[in-house]
């Protein structure tokens, strides 16, 4: 099997370039020590690799067995462009690894002294011990430890030591290397603990668990029974959904083929689906900024799915399949759930969720629908539902609203408490005429001027 690993250290931009087009590849994956490929990147000071990785939707806060961070090697390696490449992109400039050193401390020991202080002026602590009761100032030499300290004072920060604080409970463990890498191989269902039942849905039940150490989400599908054909057909099509190429597409890690059971495996997003943080009071706060920037995740996403040649699975854009993801204590990207496609085999001709879904793939065979369009509806109403916090038709049942939308010309109302801007692109974007919708590419500029 090709070593992403070996062509990183090796500074091979091609070959890593070429190995992350297949989208089936997983940047985040890590090697034996869980260091990801862009923890190798970092450590070597292999600056366009680092992007290349980084505009592919690698995390940036990742950690590895001894929980270091990409910017802790590379500010231990001396590679400023790195350190300011991943600062850029929201690096936690004040993560602790399990000696409770910062990417500070490393940079102090090891004399470092513009990239120390590049750190501080990102908001790195100076003040912050380790494990073992030392400060990055205790770590180098009395005349960088005055100028280091003098570059704090001078942009404001409190000067009072501050404890050893554990962060290694955040759950930022790189991916094992045997989770993603086991390239269409089943998974044994014995290997999976599964402890919390998430939902019950009338696709299946999904359950929290781990599989070989990572945090996994795994949904059992109902089945009335599993036969040999669609056993053979779930190991043709699952296959299709392990994308892992992009940072607004939540990929299908692996699955188990063992009838009567056919589970499908994701990782764990304890934050939980855009619908559950939308309407089923959480805390989390959408102001207007979030909600806009959710909207240009969801299109980005979308976008790249419809970019593929591949036919997939397909999938019925929703609220409830679009994942939340917390990459950071500040940040919080939307994720489309390859894990809530429908297969082949599954419930054919039902529809549980109308509200998102257009009136023409309500009332038209599969083979007769411009799907693409009708993703397009499914993600106007999800801009609806981002600018109202409203659940669309919450007080119609399903059946019966499925009725009203493809037979009486039920609509969502679009002007209330909407802004101008928006409920135009929605209207745009729900025009009745499928042929008349945009595509996603289209749009995103439209909702990244939006944002300024």
């Amino acid at each position: 099997m090709e070593d992403i690993f070996h062509w990183i250290r090796e500074g091979n931009t091609m070959q890593v370039r070429m190995w992350l087009d297949d989208t089936e590849h997983d940047m985040n994956q890590g090697d034996d020590h869980q260091f990801s490929p862009l923890h190798w990147a970092a450590k070597g000071g292999h600056i366009k690799i680092v992007e290349i990785l980084i505009g592919r939707g690698a995390r940036v806060n990742t950690t590895n067995m001894g929980d270091d961070t990409p910017l802790h090697l590379a500010a231990a390696h001396g590679h400023m462009e790195v350190v300011q490449i991943l600062l850029r992109n929201k690096a936690d400039v004040n993560f602790v690894n399990e000696h409770g050193n910062s990417p500070l401390h490393y940079a102090c020991f090891w004399g470092y002294t513009e990239i120390a202080e590049e750190l501080v002026e990102w908001g790195a602590t100076v003040t912050v011990q380790n494990k073992y009761g030392e400060t990055p100032l205790d770590k180098c030499s009395n005349h960088i430890a005055q100028i280091i300290h003098g570059k704090a004072a001078q942009l404001g920060q409190d000067m009072k030591t501050k404890e050893f604080k554990d962060q290694s409970w955040l759950g930022l463990k790189t991916r094992s290397r045997d989770a993603t890498l086991s390239r269409h191989k089943g998974i044994n269902i014995n290997e999976l603990y599964l402890h919390t039942k998430i939902s019950t849905t009338p696709s299946g039940e999904t359950w929290r668990g781990k599989w070989q150490g990572n945090e996994i989400a795994a949904k059992i599908l109902a089945l009335r029974e599993c036969t040999p054909r669609i056993s053979r057909d779930f190991n043709e099509e699952y296959p299709k959904l392990r994308i892992f190429s992009h940072p607004n597409v939540l990929p299908v890690i692996g699955c188990c083929n063992s009838p009567p059971n056919l589970v499908v495996i994701s990782q764990y997003m304890p934050v939980g689906s855009l619908y559950h943080v939308l309407h089923e009071g959480t805390g989390l706060v959408v102001d207007t900024v979030r909600a806009l920037q959710f909207s240009i995740d969801i299109a980005k996403g979308m976008a790249f799915l419809h970019s593929l040649e591949r036919q997939l699975p397909r999938l019925y854009l929703s609220s409830k399949h679009i994942m939340i993801d917390c990459v950071s204590d500040d940040e919080l990207v939307a994720r489309i759930n390859m894990g809530d496609s429908k297969f082949s085999f599954q419930e054919k001709g039902k529809v549980y969720h109308p509200a998102w879904i257009a009136p023409e793939a309500l009332v038209k065979h599969p083979n007769e629908l411009n799907s693409r369009a009708a993703d397009m509806w499914s993600y106007a109403v999800l801009l609806w539902e981002l600018a109202t916090r409203e659940i669309p038709f919450g007080d119609i049942h399903p059946m019966e609203l499925g009725m009203k939308i493809a037979t009486e010309g039920l609509r969502l109302d679009v002007s209330p408490g909407i802004s101008p801007h928006m409920a135009k692109l929605i209207r745009i974007c729900m025009n009745e005429e499928p042929g008349k919708r945009p595509s996603f590419d289209m749009i995103i500029p439209i909702l990244e001027k939006m944002k300024k």
